[in-house]
């Protein structure tokens, strides 16, 4: 990570649609950094845009294996090209991509597990877990359930 008041270098990683949203209520947080985002639809690029860079890779799941290995390789030529000291995400499988190759080559991260799931953390936070430096629920409850998870309230 970069020392002192030298600006960090954060890659903002959503899906389009819930999971970009509730990351944009947390914008003031980013605010002053040298910031861009990652999403899975040229739809929310515009919206977008106003906070900084804005890269499309494409949207994946399971069910499409060969989709999921085309956002890897783009997930990999991003990290490589824009070097995040920190990925924030809310997931789905790019996020969870991003994280892990950021991860790799010494970034933080610092993943927010949509409010959508209430009862259990999503497949995406389970996978990213065991090496997020910070990983919040939206759901005490949730919380309470897992080891490294932590409530501080909602975003939305």
């Amino acid at each position: 990570m970069t020392k002192g008041r030298q600006k960090l270098r954060i890659c903002v990683a959503g899906s389009a649609g819930g999971h970009i949203n509730q990351l944009l209520r947390l914008s003031s947080g980013w605010r002053g950094h040298n910031t861009f985002f990652v999403t899975t639809k040229k739809v929310v690029q515009e919206k977008l845009q106003q906070y900084g860079k804005v890269y499309i890779v494409g949207e994946c799941n399971r069910q499409r294996p060969f989709m999921c290995i085309i956002v890897l390789l783009r997930c990999i030529r991003i990290i490589f090209k824009e070097h995040p000291d920190v990925v924030i995400s809310t997931g789905a499988a790019p996020g969870v991509m991003l994280c892990f190759i950021s991860k790799i080559l010494g970034g933080k991260i610092v993943w927010i597990d949509s409010i959508a799931n209430v009862e259990r953390l999503s497949l995406s936070g389970r996978l990213v877990r065991p090496f997020a430096d910070l990983f919040l629920t939206q759901w005490s409850t949730v919380a309470n359930e897992y080891s490294k998870v932590e409530f501080v309230g909602v975003v939305i």
